[in-house]
């Protein structure tokens, strides 16, 4: 109902009261990959076989850089953890950072991952949050 087939493909509703669907906020898309990156690191911690639970979530083994030819493989998966315990931004007028400490319930667990890839001759690092956003969305981020 809310897309109409017009000319044998579909489009908007040819009112604006008749669009009747939504459309994700950037704000959504940040929480949602957010959420999604979550889900993925609990997946991993609790996986028995780690390798076998990232070849199911696509996460390549080897990867060619691109204007490269040669193959880096996976070598290691990082996890990291911090917790934002205030906030420092430059103050008006003055060389001193202004700087404001969280109470207890403003400060929350980040946690992110890592694919470590190395080649011969480099190293380099891939976030899980750019995997997810570049390979596994179904909404485009």
């Amino acid at each position: 109902m809310p897309h109409d087939i017009i000319n044998g493909s579909i489009g908007h509703n040819k009112q604006d009261a008749l669009h009747l669907h939504s459309h994700i906020t950037d704000e959504d898309k940040s929480e949602d990959l957010k959420d999604i990156t979550s889900q993925f690191i609990e997946g991993f911690l609790s996986a028995s076989d780690k390798l076998s639970f990232m070849r199911l979530a696509g996460v390549p083994l080897e990867i060619t850089p691109e204007g490269e030819e040669q193959k880096m493989k996976l070598v290691d998966v990082q996890l990291t953890t911090e917790w934002q315990v205030g906030t420092a931004s430059p103050s008006f007028g003055s060389k001193e950072l202004s700087y404001l400490p969280f109470p207890g319930e403003m400060i929350k667990e980040r946690t992110n991952m890592n694919f470590v890839y190395v080649s011969i001759n480099k190293k380099q690092i891939n976030d899980l949050r750019s995997f997810l956003r570049d390979n596994h969305s179904t909404t485009k981020y």
